[in-house]
């Protein structure tokens, strides 16, 4: 069987805290102790209400954040982001920025994926200005913050991008490189 072929009679269902809570011990099971896989988990008071796929990306911005203004108007860190969304391909991570016009307002927005942007760009666009938002794919995420050019310390929302599927229907938890 093919992935593509089991997923394609899947319906779409919203991710849940237990999807990532199962991913990450399955990834990170057969290398660590008991006591680390345990300091690993989240409780649920960590998440946010998952999309219930009745909303746009942007009325969905607007339920979980809704006191975005203000974080934006407080955020003046370089090097780090108030939000940042995770996409599986830069492709997607395009479509979420168009897509988030009416929830952004004035916010700088930066795209944290490796097509026709080099690293070496978005570290030095990192340093120089202010940003809100970061939407990007989590290899050019992992990679800026390996390199201590992204700073996590004042992100207040990751938005994972769980429940979108690609055109061989794999949504982001389905990719092994992820």
């Amino acid at each position: 069987k093919k992935i593509s072929d089991v997923l394609q009679k899947s319906a779409p269902k919203p991710g849940v805290p237990a999807d990532l809570q199962n991913l990450l011990a399955q990834h990170f099971g057969e290398n660590r102790s008991v006591i680390e896989i345990e300091e690993l988990k989240l409780s649920d008071s960590c998440f946010l209400p998952a999309n219930d796929l009745t909303h746009s990306f942007s009325s969905y911005l607007k339920e979980i954040c809704p006191k975005w203004a203000k974080l934006r108007r407080n955020h003046q860190e370089k090097r780090s982001v108030v939000m940042l969304v995770l996409c599986s391909s830069a492709l997607r991570s395009l479509e979420l920025i168009k897509s988030m016009a009416a929830f952004k307002g004035d916010c700088r927005v930066i795209k944290l994926f490796a097509k026709h942007i080099k690293i070496k760009e978005q570290m030095n666009m990192l340093e120089k200005g202010v940003f809100h938002v970061g939407v990007g794919t989590p290899g050019r995420v992992k990679a800026l913050v390996e390199q201590d050019a992204l700073c996590l310390n004042s992100t207040k929302y990751m938005i994972l991008d769980w429940n979108w599927r690609d055109q061989k229907l794999r949504r982001m938890m389905d990719i092994p490189e992820v």
